[in-house]
C-alpha cells in the first residue's frame, strides 16, 4: 500500500515542485464541508395559483419551521448556560418532562435557591429505566421557584401538566426564551441567538411537528412579543435610571475608569454588556463624547442661561451611553480579532518550519486562520508542500514566511495530491476488502482497477489470485501486518501466474493417470503414470503394490462412474500404502505376542498386547496375569487339539481369550463384593440387610430363605467370632469357578490377580464357601422347625389336656378351703372394699376442689349446650308446624285489625295509632294534589336556581378571567364591557320556563305548543321515554361514562346526570343515582382494574363522580361539623409549629440562636437530614413536635370514628360496594389491602382535602380579607400527613426516615381505621334504605318529571346516538327502538323546542 513518505508513491515535496507554478490559479476546493440551505417554508410563489387548502398547509408548515427553531434557539441558549449536550431538537421536548435539565438551568442562575442535590434522579437513571415518576414533578416546581427568585413575571410561567403530560409544550419554550431574554438584561446569562431563517431541518422533521403541533390543537405563543411583555410587565424606575445617568456623568470627569465601571454597571442604569477588561476604553471615549456633546451645545446655545437649558444638552442620555459601551466592545472585539488572525498565521509558519504535525493540524484548524477545506487526514501532506514551499520562498529571497493566501492555495493543491494517493490506497483497500469478504470475482474485478498499475491479469487465473493473494494476507496478519500493500499484491499476482501453469500440468499428469485405468492397460502401465514428476507420486510409489493400485483405482471409477480427481488418486495411493504396511505391522504384533504366551512374564505379554499394531481392544493392565492364564490355557488346548506343538494364536483367538478374562474378572469383582457386603451385613447386625446382600445374585449363594434372616445373621457373626485372624489392609482372598486365586479389599474396593504382599494367612472376612456351609446349616434347622409347626395344633391339644388336668386339681382343692372358711373370706372382703371407696372419694374430692374453676365452666358448657338443643327442638317443631303457626298468626292479625277498625268507627277521637294504619284507604282530595303540585313547583323552581348559582358562578370566572388580561394590556376595555353585555341579556333571556307533561295541556297551550301535531306528540313521548329510560336502568349511564372521553365526563356529569336526577331531592331519585353509581363502579372494576392499587393509584371517573356528589348534597355540613371545631382549634393556636423536616428544624434553631444572641452562628446553614440529626437539640424538638402531631391526630381520628353515622349514605354505600367489588374480583386477596382502597375513598378522597386545604372546603368561616398563612397550612398538612399515612396502612422510611418514631403510633391507628372502614362500608342496602322496589313507579300517585334545557336534551340525544351499539349491547333494545323513533327527528324538534323556549323546560316521564 502506498503511504505517505514510505516510498510507495509520490512524496508530497516530488509533487509540490511539478505544480508550484499553478499556486496563484488554484481555487478553493471544499474538503467535505456541507452547503446549509435554510428553507423557504410558507413562501408562495406569486405566480402559482394555490387553493385555500395548499395555502393553510403551507401556513402550518411554515409554523412547525417556526417552532423548531425556538426549539433549537432554546437547545443552544441551555446548553451554553449548563456547559453540556442536550438531545437533538426533534428528542428535547421528551428530554424537558422531568425537569432534569429544566433544574440545572436554574442552578445556573439560582444556585442559592436550587442546589444540585435537590435535583430528583439528576442522573436520569430511574427515568431510562423505569420512564416518568410523579416525583419528576418537583424538580419542575423547584425550577418555577428558580423563576420566583429571579424576578421572572408569572404571566410566562407554565403549568405542571403543560410539561409532564405534554400538554403545553410550546408555552415552557415561550417560558425559557422569556427568561433567557430577561436574565440577559439582568447581565446574568448570554443572550439568546435567533435562529429563523438560519436554521434547517428535513421535511420529515417539519412534518412530524406539524402533526404534533396540530395534536397540540393550540396556537403557537407570540415569541417575538416577549420583549414588549417584559418591559410592560417589568417597569424601569424613571427616576433611578435619570440618577444613574447623572451618576455617570459625573464620575467621567473624574476620569477613573474603576469608578466609572462601577457606575456603568449599576442596576439602575440598565445597561448591557459592561465588560470589565473595556474599563478604560470606556472611560475615555464616553469621556470624549460628552465633552463633544457638551462643546456643540455651546456652540449652538452660547446665550442661554444654564439654568434654561436641558440638562442632557450638554450631558450623555442612556441611550447614548449604552451605544458608546456597544461601539468600544465592538471595537475591541475587532482588534482583538485581527491579533488572533495575524496569531493563528504566525503559528502556521511556526508549526511548518518546527516540523510538529499536531500544531500544525491544530493551528490550520483554528477559525482565527479563516482558512478552508482542512481535512485531519492530509496533514503530513500540508506538511511536506508547505516545507517546501517556505523553503523556495527563502530560496528567491525576502520573506520566507507564507501569506494566508498562499497558504490556501497549498493546501487545496495537497488535497489533490492526497486524494489521488487515496485512490490508489483505495483500490488496494478494496483488493483487501475482496479478499476478506468477496469472493474470486470481486477480487479479478478490484485487481483491474485503472488506479493500479499490474501487468499479466489473467481473468482465467482468478480463482489464484484470490486464493493465493488470500493467503499472503492472511500470513501478513499472522506477522503483525493486517492489509496488503501494492507491490505485496503485483508479487503476488506474479506468484499465481506461475501456480497456475505448474497446476496445468498436474492436472494433465492425472488425466493420463485416469486414461490408464479406464483404458484397461497393464498395472505396470498404471504405475508409470503414478510416477509421473507432475503427479507428485514418486517418493509415495511402492512397486510391490502395482496390482492393489489398479484394483483399487477401478474400483474408484467404477463406483463414482467418472473421472478421479488429484486428490481422490493421492488418498487411494495413502490408502494402499497405509493398508500394507498395517498388515506387517499387524502380523508382527501378533508374533510378539505368541512368543510371550506360555511364559512366566505377564508383563512382557501386557506390554505385547498394548502394541497398537495389534488392534487389540478393552486389554486392561490389572489383568496381566490373569490374560497370561487365559492364554496359555487357550493356545495349549489348540496346541492338544492340532496335534501341533508350535500352534499359535490368531489375533481373532487373542482378542477372544482377552473379552473372556475381562468378563472373569468382572464376575470375581461382583463375587467380591457380595461377600464383602454379607460380611458387612453381618458385622452390622442387620438381619434384612444381610438378606439382601445374601439374595445378590452376584454371590451365588443357594438355599436362601427369607424367614431365616435372622438366623443367617446370627450363625455368620458366630462363625465370624470363631475365626481368629488378622484384619490386615482389608485383602481377602476369593477362588473363581475356573479355581483361579482372585484378590479383593473390601476397604479401598480394589481388586488383582497378584497375591499382594500384605495379605494376612487367616482372615476374619468369611469366604463364600464358608458362607455357603452356614447358611445350608440354617436353612436345614429352618425346614426342621416347619416340619413341627406343620404338627402344631396335635402338640398343643396334648400340652392343653395335660395343663387342665393339673388346674383342675388346684382349683378344687382351693374351692374347699374357702367353703370351710367362708365367713372368715366375706367379713374380709367387706372391710377391703368399703376401704377403698373411701379412699377414692377422697381423691375424687380433693381433685373437685382444686378444679372449681374448671368445674363451673364445664357446667356452663353443659347447661349452654342443653339450652341450645331445646332451641333447635322448638325451632324444629315450628318448621314441622308452620302451617298451623301461620294460621294462628293470620287469626291474631286479623282480631288485632277489626279492633282497630272498630276503634276508628265507634270511638269519636280515635288514637293516632289506629288512624295511621288506615291512612291508604282514604280518597285523594283536591288538595292533596294541589300540595303535591306545589311541591313539584318548589322543585323545579330549586333546579333552576342551581343551575342559575352554576351560570353565574362561571360567569364570575370568565369575568375575573377578562379583567385580569384587561390589567396585563391583553384585551382591550371594548372586548370587557361587550362580554358584560352579552352576560345581562342572557340573564335577561332566561327567565322563562316551559311545562312539558303528558297531563298538563294547558300549559301547552298557554305557550303556543297547544296545537301539537301528532307527529310532534310522538316524538315528545318518545323524549319522555327515552329519559325515563336513561333515568331507571343505570346501565346505559354507566355505559356512557366508559365510552366518553375521561376529559368530557366531569363536565357530563355536573350538567346532564345530575339534571337527569333532578340533584337528587327525594328518595326515588337518590336511589336511582346511587345505583347508578354501583353499577358503575363494578363496570370500573371489572373492566380496569387489574391489580387492587389501580383504584389507588388510578383516578377512577366512579370515584370522581361520588365525591362531586356528595360534596355537593349534605357532605359539606358533614365536613364543616366533623372536623370544623378541630381545624379551628389548630388555626388558631399561634405559637403552633409542626415542623416534622431536621433540615427546617435545624434552621429555624439558628434563626432562634442568632436573633436571641445578636451574633452569627459558626454552624453551617445548609446541611442534610443526618447532619441535622446530629444535633441533640433536633432531636428533642422532633421528638416534641412528634408529640403535638399524635396527640392532635388522635383527637382528629377519634371524631372520624364517632362520626359514621353522618357520612352520607351514598359515600358509605358506594364504600361497601367497592368493599365488594373488590373480594369478587380478587378472592384471595387480604383483608387489610382492600380496607386500605375503602380508606383511600373514604378520608383520602373525601376527608383529607379539607383539613389540608380548609378554606377551600368552608369546613372554616373566613371572611376575604383574611387568608391562611404558610405556618397554618404546614401545620395542617403534618396532621393531614400523619393520618394520611395511617389510613394507608403505610410506614415512614426511606426520604422521611426521620419520622420513624411515629411508626408504632401509624400501626395502632392503621387497626383503628381499619375498624372505622369495615363500619363505614357497612350499610343497609338501597333499596331498604329508600323503600324503593321495582314497582315503586307503579302506584305513584304523579309521574316523575326532570327539569332539563334543550341544550341538556340536544347533547344527552346526540351522545346516545353516538354510542347506540355499545349502549344496548348484552341489555334489552328498549333504548334501542327509542332511539330510533328519535333518530332522524332530532334537528326539527330541537328547532321546534328552541323557538318556544330557548332556555329550559319540565319534562315528563313515561314508563
Amino acid at each position: 500500500m502506498t503511504t505517505l513518505g514510505d516510498g510507495g508513491g509520490p512524496s508530497a515535496t516530488s509533487v509540490y515542485s511539478g505544480v508550484r507554478s499553478s499556486v496563484s490559479g488554484a481555487s478553493d476546493v471544499p474538503g467535505g464541508a456541507h452547503k446549509h440551505i435554510s428553507p423557504h417554508i410558507g413562501q408562495i410563489d406569486s405566480g402559482e395559483k394555490m387553493d385555500a387548502d395548499r395555502m393553510d398547509e403551507k401556513r402550518k408548515e411554515h409554523m412547525a419551521y417556526e417552532y423548531l427553531c425556538h426549539l433549537e434557539e432554546a437547545k443552544q441558549w441551555i446548553e451554553a448556560c449548563i456547559e453540556d449536550e442536550l438531545p437533538t431538537t426533534t428528542e428535547l421536548e421528551e428530554a424537558l418532562r422531568n425537569g432534569v435539565i429544566l433544574c440545572r438551568l436554574g442552578h445556573f442562575y439560582a444556585p442559592e435557591i436550587l442546589p444540585l442535590r435537590k435535583i430528583y434522579d439528576r442522573d436520569q437513571a430511574k427515568y431510562h429505566a423505569k420512564g416518568l415518576h410523579f416525583k419528576h414533578t418537583d424538580n419542575f416546581n423547584w425550577w418555577l421557584r428558580t423563576l420566583e427568585h429571579v424576578g421572572l413575571p408569572k404571566i410566562f410561567y407554565p403549568i405542571t401538566t403543560d410539561l409532564y403530560d405534554r400538554k403545553n409544550m410550546p408555552r415552557v419554550i415561550y417560558c425559557i426564551h422569556a427568561v433567557s431574554l430577561y436574565l440577559h438584561k439582568l447581565g446574568k446569562a448570554p443572550l439568546i441567538e435567533d435562529l429563523l431563517g438560519t436554521a434547517t431541518f428535513t421535511e420529515e422533521e417539519i412534518s412530524a411537528m406539524k402533526l404534533a403541533l396540530e395534536k397540540y390543537g393550540i396556537n403557537l405563543p407570540s415569541f417575538g412579543k416577549i420583549g414588549g411583555i417584559l418591559a410592560n410587565e417589568l417597569s424601569v424606575d424613571e427616576a433611578a435610571v435619570h440618577a444613574a445617568v447623572m451618576a455617570i456623568n459625573e464620575v467621567l470627569e473624574k476620569e477613573d475608569s474603576s469608578e466609572t465601571l462601577k457606575a456603568l454597571r449599576n442596576p439602575a442604569a440598565c445597561l448591557v454588556d459592561v465588560l470589565v477588561e473595556n474599563a478604560p476604553r470606556y472611560q475615555g471615549t464616553l469621556l470624549k463624547e460628552k465633552r463633544d456633546k457638551s462643546a456643540k451645545a455651546g456652540a449652538q446655545n452660547g446665550d442661554v442661561d444654564d439654568s434654561q437649558r436641558d440638562v442632557y444638552e450638554y450631558m450623555l442620555t442612556r441611550d447614548e451611553i449604552q451605544r458608546g459601551v456597544t461601539e468600544v466592545n465592538s471595537t475591541v472585539r475587532a482588534e482583538i480579532a485581527e491579533e488572533k488572525f495575524c496569531n493563528a498565521i504566525g503559528e502556521v509558519n511556526q508549526a511548518i518550519v518546527g516540523g510538529d504535525l499536531q500544531q500544525l493540524l491544530y493551528s490550520l484548524q483554528s477559525e482565527d486562520t479563516r482558512l478552508k477545506a482542512i481535512n485531519p487526514d492530509n496533514v503530513q501532506w500540508y506538511m511536506d508542500v508547505l516545507s517546501k514551499a517556505i523553503k523556495d520562498k527563502a530560496e528567491m529571497g525576502g520573506d520566507s514566511l507564507l501569506t494566508r493566501d498562499e497558504i490556501q492555495d497549498i493546501i487545496n493543491i495537497a488535497n489533490d495530491i492526497a486524494e489521488h494517493t487515496r485512490l490508489v490506497q483505495a483500490a488496494v483497500v478494496a483488493i483487501n476488502t475482496a479478499l476478506e469478504e468477496g469472493d474470486a470475482d470481486s477480487t479479478l474485478e478490484a485487481l483491474q482497477n485503472e488506479h493500479l498499475d499490474l501487468s499479466d491479469v489473467h481473468p482465467e487465473n482468478k480463482d489464484y489470485y484470490y486464493q493465493g493473494l488470500r493467503a499472503k494476507k492472511q500470513g501478513k496478519e499472522e506477522s503483525g501486518s493486517t492489509l496488503l500493500t501494492e507491490d505485496d499484491i503485483q508479487e503476488g499476482v506474479n506468484d499465481m501466474n506461475q501456480t497456475a501453469e505448474y497446476d496445468r500440468n498436474v492436472e494433465e499428469a492425472f488425466a493420463a493417470i485416469n486414461y490408464s485405468v479406464k483404458s484397461g492397460q497393464s498395472a505396470q502401465a498404471t504405475l508409470h503414470a503414478l510416477q509421473s514428476e507432475f503427479a507428485g507420486l514418486i517418493e509415495n510409489i511402492r512397486e510391490d503394490c502395482a496390482e492393489e493400485y489398479l484394483a483399487a483405482l477401478r474400483k474408484a471409477q467404477d463406483e463414482k462412474q467418472e473421472e478421479l480427481t488429484s486428490e481422490e488418486i493421492k488418498q487411494i495411493v495413502e490408502m494402499v500404502n497405509e493398508k500394507k504396511h498395517q498388515e506387517e505391522l499387524k502380523n508382527q504384533a501378533v508374533g510378539e505376542i505368541n512368543s510371550c504366551v506360555g511364559g512366566m512374564d505377564s508383563t512382557l505379554l501386557l506390554q505385547a498386547l498394548l502394541n497398537p499394531h495389534a488392534g487389540l481392544d478393552n486389554v486392561q493392565e490389572s489383568n496381566a496375569l490373569h490374560y497370561l492364564n487365559v492364554l496359555t490355557a487357550m493356545k495349549k488346548s489348540k496346541e492338544e487339539r492340532m496335534g501341533e506343538s508350535d500352534a499359535t494364536l490368531t489375533q481373532a483367538e487373542i482378542q477372544t481369550g482377552i473379552d473372556k478374562a475381562n468378563e472373569q474378572t468382572l464376575k470375581a469383582i461382583e463375587l467380591a463384593k457380595a461377600v464383602s457386603v454379607i460380611n458387612w451385613a453381618v458385622d452390622s447386625g442387620d438381619s434384612a440387610a444381610t438378606l439382601v446382600a445374601l439374595q445378590a445374585p452376584a454371590a451365588n449363594l443357594r438355599s436362601i430363605t427369607e424367614e431365616c434372616a435372622a438366623d443367617y445373621t446370627r450363625s455368620l457373626a458366630e462363625a465370624k467370632s470363631q475365626r481368629v485372624g488378622e484384619k490386615g489392609d482389608g485383602w481377602a482372598e476369593h477362588r473363581t469357578r475356573g479355581g483361579h486365586a482372585f484378590y479383593y479389599n473390601w476397604k479401598s474396593e480394589q481388586s488383582q490377580w497378584e497375591k499382594p504382599e500384605n495379605l494376612p494367612e487367616q482372615s476374619s472376612h468369611l469366604r463364600r464357601e464358608e458362607i455357603q456351609v452356614v447358611v445350608t446349616k440354617v436353612t436345614a434347622e429352618f425346614d426342621r422347625w416347619t416340619l413341627l409347626k406343620s404338627n402344631e395344633p396335635l402338640i398343643t391339644q396334648l400340652q392343653a389336656r395335660i395343663r387342665g388336668t393339673q388346674c383342675r386339681k388346684s382349683f378344687l382343692s382351693r374351692l374347699d378351703f374357702l367353703r370351710a372358711h367362708e365367713k372368715q373370706a366375706v367379713a374380709l372382703q367387706a372391710h377391703w372394699k368399703g376401704s377403698k371407696q373411701r379412699k377414692a372419694y377422697r381423691e375424687r374430692l380433693a381433685f373437685l376442689n382444686s378444679q372449681a374453676t374448671a368445674a363451673v365452666m364445664l357446667q356452663s358448657f353443659v347447661r349452654m349446650w342443653r339450652g341450645r338443643k331445646a332451641h333447635r327442638e322448638r325451632l324444629q317443631f315450628l318448621r314441622d308446624n308452620v302451617a298451623a303457626v301461620v294460621k294462628i298468626q293470620t287469626f291474631w292479625r286479623a282480631k288485632t285489625a277489626k279492633r282497630n277498625y272498630k276503634q276508628l268507627v265507634e270511638v269519636d277521637q280515635p288514637p293516632a295509632s289506629s288512624v295511621r294504619r288506615f291512612l291508604a284507604l282514604l280518597e285523594q282530595s283536591d288538595i292533596d294534589f294541589s300540595e303535591e303540585l306545589e311541591c313539584q313547583r318548589l322543585k323545579a323552581q330549586v333546579v333552576q336556581e342551581i343551575r342559575c348559582n352554576q351560570q353565574l358562578e362561571q360567569d364570575v370566572r370568565i369575568m375575573d378571567i377578562k379583567i385580569g388580561l384587561l390589567v396585563k394590556n391583553r384585551i382591550s376595555l371594548e372586548d370587557v364591557v361587550t362580554h358584560s353585555t352579552q352576560i345581562k341579556k342572557e340573564r335577561r333571556k332566561g327567565g322563562a320556563s316551559v311545562s312539558v307533561t303528558t297531563g298538563d295541556s294547558s300549559a301547552l297551550l298557554s305557550t303556543g305548543l297547544g296545537g301539537l301535531t301528532k307527529a310532534n306528540q310522538q316524538r315528545l313521548e318518545a323524549y319522555q321515554h327515552l329519559f325515563y329510560l336513561l333515568q331507571t336502568n343505570p346501565n346505559y349511564f354507566a355505559k356512557l361514562i366508559f365510552e366518553m372521553p375521561q376529559s368530557k365526563t366531569n363536565r357530563f356529569m355536573e350538567n346532564v346526570i345530575l339534571t337527569v336526577f333532578n340533584y337528587a331531592q327525594n328518595n326515588r331519585e337518590q336511589f336511582l343515582l346511587v345505583k347508578l353509581f354501583e353499577r358503575a363502579l363494578k363496570e370500573e372494576v371489572q373492566s380496569k382494574v387489574d391489580r387492587i392499587m389501580d383504584i389507588v393509584t388510578g383516578n377512577p371517573t366512579v370515584i370522581k363522580m361520588v365525591i362531586h356528589y356528595t360534596r355537593g348534597e349534605r357532605g359539606h355540613n358533614v365536613l364543616q361539623d366533623l372536623l370544623g371545631p378541630l381545624v379551628k382549634e389548630v388555626l388558631e393556636a399561634k405559637d403552633l409549629m409542626l415542623i416534622t423536616s431536621p433540615v427546617d428544624i435545624y434552621r429555624a434553631w439558628i434563626n432562634q440562636m442568632e436573633s436571641e444572641t445578636g451574633e452569627a452562628t459558626k454552624l453551617p446553614y445548609d446541611v442534610s437530614n443526618d447532619q441535622a440529626l446530629e444535633h441533640q437539640e433536633v432531636k428533642d424538638r422532633i421528638r416534641k413536635t412528634i408529640q403535638q402531631l399524635c396527640s392532635f391526630c388522635d383527637r382528629f381520628q377519634a371524631s372520624i370514628m364517632e362520626s359514621v353515622q353522618k357520612i352520607p349514605y351514598a359515600m358509605r354505600f358506594i364504600a361497601m360496594q367497592l368493599r365488594l367489588a373488590l373480594v369478587a374480583k380478587f378472592p384471595d386477596a387480604p383483608q387489610d389491602d382492600i380496607l386500605k382502597v375503602v380508606g383511600n375513598l373514604l378520608y383520602y378522597r373525601y376527608m383529607n382535602p379539607a383539613i389540608v386545604a380548609p378554606d377551600a372546603f368552608d369546613v372554616v368561616e373566613m371572611g376575604v380579607e383574611h387568608q391562611l398563612g404558610a405556618e397554618q397550612r404546614r401545620n395542617l398538612g403534618a396532621i393531614a400527613k400523619i393520618l394520611q399515612t395511617a389510613a394507608a396502612g403505610k410506614m415512614f422510611e426511606g426520604e422521611n426516615s426521620a419520622l420513624s418514631n411515629v411508626n408504632e403510633y401509624l400501626a395502632k391507628a392503621f387497626e383503628k381505621f381499619k375498624v372505622f372502614f369495615l363500619q363505614a362500608s357497612t350499610v343497609a342496602s338501597a333499596e331498604e334504605k329508600f323503600g324503593i322496589d321495582e314497582y315503586s313507579d307503579v302506584i305513584m300517585l304523579t309521574k316523575p318529571v326532570i327539569y332539563i334545557s334543550v341544550k341538556e336534551i340536544c347533547s344527552t340525544h346526540s351522545v346516545s346516538l353516538f354510542f347506540d351499539d355499545d349502549l344496548v349491547q348484552g341489555w334489552n333494545q328498549a333504548l334501542h327502538g327509542v332511539l330510533s323513533v328519535c333518530k332522524n327527528t332530532l334537528t326539527d324538534t330541537l328547532n321546534l323546542w328552541i323557538f318556544a323556549w330557548e332556555d329550559s323546560c319540565t319534562l315528563g316521564l313515561l314508563f
